[in-house]
């Protein structure tokens, strides 16, 4: 029999680069789907991560940073954060202790008609009366009724949140199958640990320009045998990514195998190779081939 006082719904995380949705997604659905690093545009697609309880599924959507487009690629990630708000049945609006308004941010959340929680991130590094000023400042230019304080990376106040949402979702039935976690295969989470390796080992230009396509998932019954392609756009960046005798692309290869075996649960062997393809972040066909569709 159904169960008539089951809530579900769906929940777009959405703020500029780096104010923290990842870490905070991670927090509420307590697995490591989002990559998380200090440098930002690091959340290229929509990643759903989901919790569920005896009457509730929440599906939360971690989104790519809100910017403005300098490439076809930007333009994909700005449809994953469109597509987030259309179906969402609340929006985390996650800001933190240094941001500024932005009107345009702002402009895209009045067609939302949806309940918006303001969330206030990375109130472990306040000092002073800064969040006090930050909270004052926010209510003087919006006019939501649920302002949130927390600390995404030391855990703080999330329960708050996680309360806050089950107040507002309508009663549904589970839109997902009990006993999943996100939308994503296996591979996805493969190739994004790649890429996170990526990010925290090289400087400039060069994690951005880096795609990973995970082309060989093979699970037996003691090892997972991976096979990841990295992309760049140009040659000199293929030459850095390897390394001296390679030494750079081995040390991103370990450090990805181990966050793997952790993930997966299993030994893993991964194989990665580098391929040049050039100016991909502006060719259509192309991301479209890694994954950005329109």
């Amino acid at each position: 029999m159904a169960n008539i006082s089951h809530k579900a719904g769906f929940v777009s995380i959405i703020g500029k680069p780096n104010v923290g949705k990842s870490t905070l997604m991670n927090q509420m659905v307590g697995e490591r789907l989002s990559i998380i690093t200090s440098k930002a545009q690091t959340t290229r697609h929509r990643i759903m991560g989901i919790i569920n309880g005896d009457d509730f599924q929440i599906v939360y959507s971690d989104t790519p940073g809100i910017l403005k487009p300098e490439y076809e690629l930007h333009q994909s990630m700005m449809r994953f954060v469109n597509m987030s708000l259309d179906d969402a049945d609340a929006v985390l609006l996650v800001a933190d202790l240094y941001e500024k308004i932005d009107e345009e941010l702002l402009n895209k959340l009045k067609s939302v008609h949806v309940p918006v929680i303001l969330i206030i991130n990375k109130s472990d590094l306040a000092k002073g009366t800064q969040l006090e000023d930050k909270i004052t400042y926010w209510k003087e230019h919006v006019k939501y009724d649920d302002i949130i304080v927390i600390s995404a990376l030391k855990g703080e106040n999330i329960d708050k949140v996680f309360e806050c949402i089950i107040e507002k979702l309508p009663i549904h039935p589970p839109y997902f199958p009990k006993d999943q976690l996100t939308d994503k295969p296996e591979r996805f989470f493969a190739a994004e640990i790649i890429r996170e390796k990526i990010f925290l080992n090289y400087k400039k230009e060069v994690p951005y320009s880096c795609e990973v396509v995970v082309n060989e998932f093979k699970e037996e019954e003691k090892i997972i045998r991976i096979r990841g392609e990295i992309y760049v756009e140009r040659k000199s960046q293929r030459g850095i990514l390897i390394g001296n005798k390679g030494a750079a692309l081995k040390k991103v290869g370990t450090e990805a195998r181990l966050d793997m075996e952790a993930f997966f649960g299993k030994k893993v062997f991964l194989e990665t190779h580098v391929k040049v393809e050039s100016d991909w972040r502006k060719k259509d066909k192309k991301l479209k081939g890694f994954g950005y569709s329109n």
